[in-house]
């Protein structure tokens, strides 16, 4: 028994170690990490934050490595919130110039291409959404701590919001992934009480708030993001889609963070869901972290803006076109998406291991390579384990050179979102980084 107690003492006191790399960085020949301190705390406004409590100055990027000053390595589950799909700095990218917009600017286009082809203004989006941060499209997401006080959101109706694990309705049978929520419900493999009842109340709000029940349309993540990687029960997309065109709406796939393989499965999020959207939009991983945002839909639906003046600086120019075209040859030439439903699926069984290992982790879900882990104080109340606690596991995951992003409603989940060039290696370091860290508490 001793013998065994010491083994895994040692265990849990060794720190995992990175995979390795021939890569490597170029020396930092830059201002000191004291230098760049002061010139920030005397330059920037002081509303413009710092991830970590000693921030990391990262100096370089390779795939799915980032450097800082010191040359010290660190693995990037986050990609620059879910922006860099295909590696830091992929050599093949790196041969084509940059340019261009966003994804805020890609769901402002969208909203008016809706509202000018239907000629109905009221537009449905979900609670605990994203969607963007310009004035416009802030107005459709639907959590606080993304909404400021200044007008927003005039027309904009948040419908309850399909969370299997902390809505009302939900368990273990609900949502499209490997991985199901530990919570009991009266749901069984063929059928989703859960998802009618979430469908009744996207109905009641038609029937009760939309004008002459009319809707121009309905914007939908395949997966919640921001939100904290919240999946929906299986057909919710499918019959929210089918109760919107029947209001005389269209529907809208935000494929910021979904699209181009990332899920695994399928290109786009929404092929999930078994829909095809009127719209999609996108930006993101389109670029590798080159800004730019697209919209997609249907000619007929183009063909509104015949009525209205419209027009972007940057939009479409030839050098962030080409950083695109560049991007999805990558994806295809190096089999991206397969490798995201390989290594994101196997990543995905291993933490649901940790959820089973330690009882402040509520919940892991997601697809591919978008993955959340929830942590809580304890299974059964599922309260929100406090920020304080959040921020130490984060701050000991980036000591061990492991990078992951926070997010959800309450700030209790972390994002696992890399690029998509990661391999099994790097999965297991993963793991192991967080179960070291998540056995402190």
């Amino acid at each position: 028994m001793q013998k065994h107690l010491l083994q895994g003492i040692r265990w849990y006191s060794k720190i995992p170690e990175l995979p390795a790399s021939n890569f490597k960085p170029r020396k930092y020949a830059g201002l000191s990490y004291e230098e760049l301190m002061k010139i920030r705390k005397t330059n920037l406004q002081p509303g413009i934050l710092t991830f970590y409590n000693s921030p990391v100055l990262i100096s370089q990027g390779h795939m799915q490595y980032l450097f800082d000053n010191r040359g010290k390595r660190y693995l990037d589950m986050f990609a620059g919130i879910v922006t860099v799909s295909v590696g830091h700095c992929h050599p093949y990218i790196n041969r084509v110039c940059f340019f261009t917009n966003s994804g805020s600017e890609a769901n402002d286009l969208a909203m008016m291409l809706a509202r000018l082809h239907t000629g109905n203004f009221d537009l449905i989006s979900l609670r605990n959404s994203y969607h963007g941060g310009s004035p416009y499209a802030m107005g459709l997401t639907g959590t606080s701590r993304w909404k400021h006080n200044f007008p927003n959101g005039f027309g904009i109706h948040h419908v309850i919001n399909p969370d299997v694990y902390r809505g009302i309705w939900g368990g273990k049978h609900c949502r499209d992934s490997p991985v199901q929520t530990d919570r009991t419900c009266s749901c069984n493999a063929r059928s989703c009480d859960a998802n009618q009842q979430y469908i009744n109340q996207l109905h009641e709000c038609l029937l009760y708030s939309a004008p002459s029940q009319k809707v121009a349309g309905i914007f939908v993540e395949p997966i919640q993001g921001i939100g904290g990687i919240v999946q929906y029960p299986k057909n919710y997309a499918k019959l929210a889609f089918e109760l919107i065109r029947k209001h005389g709406g269209i529907c809208i796939a935000d494929e910021v963070q979904t699209g181009f393989g990332r899920t695994g499965d399928h290109f786009w999020g929404f092929e999930s869901h078994g829909v095809v959207p009127d719209i999609v939009t996108m930006a993101k991983g389109v670029a590798n972290g080159f800004p730019m945002g697209a919209v997609v839909t249907t000619p007929q639906i183009a063909k509104s803006l015949h009525t209205a003046l419209q027009f972007n600086t940057f939009g479409g120019n030839p050098i962030a076109c080409t950083v695109a075209s560049a991007v999805l040859d990558v994806i295809e030439n190096e089999n991206l998406q397969e490798n995201s439903r390989r290594v994101g699926g196997y990543l995905l069984e291993k933490l649901s291991k940790l959820r089973d290992e330690f009882e402040i982790v509520g919940d892991v879900r997601g697809k591919g390579l978008m993955i959340g882990m929830e942590l809580v104080v304890d299974k059964k109340s599922k309260i929100p384990l406090d920020a304080e606690k959040m921020m130490s596991i984060w701050e000991n995951c980036k000591d061990m050179e492991l990078l992951v992003g926070k997010g959800g409603f309450y700030g209790n989940v972390f994002r696992i979102q890399p690029p998509m060039c990661i391999t099994l290696e790097d999965a297991d370091f993963c793991v192991d980084v967080f179960r070291k860290a998540l056995s402190t508490f």
